[in-house]
C-alpha cells in the first residue's frame, strides 16, 4: 500500500517539476503586474497579426494532416501494397528529423536557385504552411493505426457481405471505431502546429507583421527585453492548446471516457 502511494507521489512530483512549475511561473510573470499590461501586450498590431498567422497555419495543417493520417492509416493496415513498410517508416521521419533540418531542406528546395525556387514559397506564408504540415504529419497516423489493428476486419467484411459500399462501410463501421483515436491525433497535431518554431523560423524570414508566427513573436519580444509581451504571448499559446484539450474531453462520451 505504501509503495503504491510512493509511486503516485513520485509521478505527480515529476509532472509538477516538468510541467506545472514552469507553466505556473510563466503565468505568474505574465500577470504579476495585473491584467492590464498583459492585455496591452497581446493586443498590439504585431501580436495580433502573429496570432492570426499561427491560427492560419494551424487551420490548414490540422485538416490536411487529419485527412492524410486517416488515409495513410487505412493504407498501412487495410490495404497492403508494395513498399508499405517503407511508407510506414517514412511517415515517422518528421519525428526523427530536427525541425531546423526540415526548414533548411525547404529553403534549399524552394529558395532562390533551388529546384522549385522562384515561386514565392519561402519567406512567405506557403513555406510556413509546408513546414508546419511536415512537422505535424505523423500524429493522426500513429493514433489511428493501433486502433485499426485492434478492431480487426470482421465487422467491415460483414458490412461488405451485406452489400455496403466502401464509403458506407467506412462511415458506419470504421469511422465510429477510430473517431476518438483521430481526435487524439488532432489534439497532438494542433499542439505541434501551434508550438512549431524551428522549421518555421528558417523558412519564414521572421518579418514582423508579415511572416512572424506567435512562437517567433515570443522570442522576438524576449530578445527585445519585453518580458511581459513574451510571457503574455506564451500564455495565449498555452490557453489555446489547453482549450482544445478541454473541448475534446468534454465532448467525449462518458462511456468512452471510462
Amino acid at each position: 500500500m505504501i509503495g503504491k502511494y510512493v509511486v503516485r507521489f513520485a509521478a505527480l512530483g515529476y509532472l509538477a517539476a516538468l510541467l506545472a512549475a514552469p507553466l505556473g511561473y510563466v503565468f505568474w510573470r505574465t500577470f504579476r503586474h495585473g491584467l492590464g499590461p498583459a492585455w496591452a501586450a497581446v493586443t498590439t498590431p504585431d501580436a495580433v497579426h502573429a496570432l492570426k498567422v499561427t491560427l492560419i497555419l494551424t487551420a490548414i495543417a490540422v485538416p490536411a494532416n487529419t485527412i492524410f493520417g486517416i488515409l495513410a492509416a487505412l493504407s498501412i493496415v487495410r490495404y497492403r501494397f508494395p513498399g508499405a513498410g517503407l511508407f510506414n517508416a517514412v511517415v515517422d521521419l518528421p519525428l526523427a528529423l530536427s525541425p531546423v533540418v526540415v526548414g533548411l531542406a525547404l529553403l534549399i528546395l524552394y529558395g532562390r536557385g533551388g529546384w522549385l525556387g522562384g515561386h514565392g514559397v519561402v519567406f512567405a506564408l506557403p513555406g510556413m504552411v509546408l513546414a508546419t504540415i511536415f512537422v505535424s504529419l505523423p500524429f493522426v497516423v500513429r493514433e489511428v493505426v493501433p486502433v485499426l489493428r485492434e478492431i480487426g476486419t470482421e465487422q467491415e467484411q460483414a458490412a461488405a457481405t451485406l452489400g455496403a459500399s466502401t464509403i458506407q462501410t467506412f462511415t458506419r463501421v470504421t469511422w465510429p471505431a477510430i473517431r476518438w483515436a483521430t481526435a487524439y491525433g488532432v489534439v497532438l497535431t494542433t499542439a505541434r502546429a501551434l508550438g512549431e518554431f524551428g522549421a518555421v523560423s528558417v523558412v519564414s524570414g521572421r518579418l514582423a507583421g508579415k511572416t512572424e508566427s506567435l512562437t517567433l513573436y515570443v522570442q522576438d519580444r524576449y530578445q527585445s527585453f519585453d518580458e511581459v509581451g513574451a510571457y503574455a504571448s506564451a500564455v495565449v499559446l498555452a490557453l489555446i492548446a489547453v482549450t482544445t484539450l478541454i473541448l475534446m474531453t468534454t465532448l467525449k462520451p462518458k462511456e468512452e471516457t471510462r
